[in-house]
């Protein structure tokens, strides 16, 4: 076991595998450097020795992070970036009363695990909400965490088969003047979806499980007259769909079914934005309970940090 010695605003730690350690803190002290950015820390380290330095909250959180991250390197795990910021979420955002696997989304590929507040109050309504709205920009995970639960749900026999819907607005076609059969003209659209699923499940799973209808891909106007029962539906780019089809959308839940609409108000391409069904849903359904509600913001992106300097500026503009 690694031992410690703790000194006011610093923390001395000794791991007990060298041959590991290459792993562990990456090519050139990469993995290192992602640590101390994300805790606002300084880590030095002699050979097997660190030196963790900064407040006591981040030190102690850093260490943990660390201690995690080099017993999964010890098990053969390849340590990079999605590593390390799993496991500082599971430590920042562990809640005693819950179990594991509330804290988890288990694909064939891998976990994935809340690595915001906001990310973590969605995983909950996901467990506890047969409808959930997920509102927020691009890259805080909205889409992503809704394929992931899909894929888990089914993965684990809940539901016999993945619904996949997005309104085809962008074209600034109809559907039907667009070459290809069903299939190649809605996917485009469904892009984030796919690359999603691939993320999740090897591509001849996928690729499979579409040939046999398992997960079905179908723009929203051919929802009008089903009943879908058995199944995860996810309706994205939600903002771009009319008031009369977002009725129609959520009318569609059948037993032992679960919904999941996600979008971005601030990215709605109709001609006049009243028209927006996903608008006019949150004003007439903010007020029934069983309909869960989760808004994330820039702080909840989890791509390039870049992107939250991108959408904060845009936000920023927008409101002057």
């Amino acid at each position: 076991m690694p031992s410690l010695a703790k000194n006011m605003d610093n923390l001395e730690l000794e791991l007990d595998d060298n041959t590991i350690l290459s792993n562990l803190f990456g090519v050139n002290d990469s993995n290192l450097s992602i640590i101390e950015k994300m805790n606002d820390v300084k880590i030095l380290y002699r050979g097997n020795k660190i030196k963790i330095s900064g407040n006591k909250k981040s030190i102690i959180q850093t260490k943990e992070t660390i201690l995690n991250l080099f017993e999964q390197a010890k098990k053969g795990a390849e340590i990079d970036e999605d590593k390390i910021r799993d496991s500082t979420s599971l430590i920042v955002l562990n809640e005693p009363k819950k179990s594991e696997s509330d804290l988890f989304i288990q694909t064939k590929k891998r976990k994935i695990i809340p690595r915001t507040i906001n990310q973590q109050i969605y995983f909950n309504l996901l467990i506890n909400k047969n409808i959930t709205f997920a509102i927020g920009p691009a890259g805080t995970g909205k889409t992503y965490i809704a394929v992931a639960k899909a894929v888990s749900q089914l993965l684990e026999g809940k539901v016999k088969k993945i619904v996949l819907s997005r309104p085809a607005v962008e074209a600034g076609e109809k559907l039907g003047f667009l070459p290809g059969d069903l299939k190649e003209k809605v996917d485009p659209f469904l892009r984030p979806i796919y690359d999603a699923l691939y993320s999740m499940l090897p591509a001849e799973q996928v690729e499979k499980k579409i040939l046999n209808n398992i997960i079905e891909i179908a723009p929203i106007a051919f929802m009008r007259g089903r009943t879908l029962e058995d199944c995860f539906i996810i309706l994205d780019e939600a903002q771009n769909t009319t008031k009369t089809q977002m009725k129609m959308f959520l009318t569609r839940l059948g037993k032992n079914s679960q919904m999941i609409i996600v979008g971005d108000i601030t990215q709605i391409d109709l001609v006049s934005e009243r028209d927006s069904g996903l608008r006019d849903a949150l004003k007439k359904l903010k007020n029934i309970n069983d309909i869960g509600f989760i808004e994330l913001d820039e702080q909840d992106v989890v791509r390039h940090d870049l992107v939250k300097k991108i959408i904060n500026a845009y936000e920023k503009k927008s409101n002057t």
